[in-house]
């Protein structure tokens, strides 16, 4: 399991290098989780049971990643009263986007995969 362990820093160490180095606007663990990504499809198959193991052991504990973002917050809530229009209205913005891109993915996901309804299904 540490193999696993150091195997997703180092994906995401060589994301942060590239990123740095030809200047991307993505940040660098995206970049690592693709070349993680990758590599798994150049193997084919499922991933190693290790490696679930591992991804799971990281997500039972992913709240515990989102409190250094909470006490920044927290450090700044000044700051966040004073721009409060602006986040709303992103927080909604992205909320309605989210929504419609997924509406149009599943409709043709359906499409593509022959599971959406044909006209005369729809009729009755």
């Amino acid at each position: 399991m540490l193999f696993f362990l150091t195997l997703l820093l180092v994906c995401q160490l060589i994301g942060e290098v590239a990123v740095r180095l030809v200047g991307l606007p993505i940040p660098g663990p995206v970049i690592g989780l693709v070349l993680l990504f990758g590599g798994l499809l150049i193997r084919g198959g499922e991933p190693p049971e290790a490696l679930s193991q591992v991804t799971s052991g990281l997500l039972d504990n992913l709240a515990l990643l989102f409190v250094p973002a909470g006490v920044g917050v927290m450090l700044h809530l000044g700051l966040v009263r004073d721009e409060w229009l602006p986040i709303v209205g992103a927080l909604i913005g992205s909320a309605i986007a989210t929504v419609a891109v997924t509406a149009l993915l599943m409709s043709l996901v359906a499409r593509l995969t022959g599971a959406a309804p044909s006209a005369e299904e729809r009729k009755e």
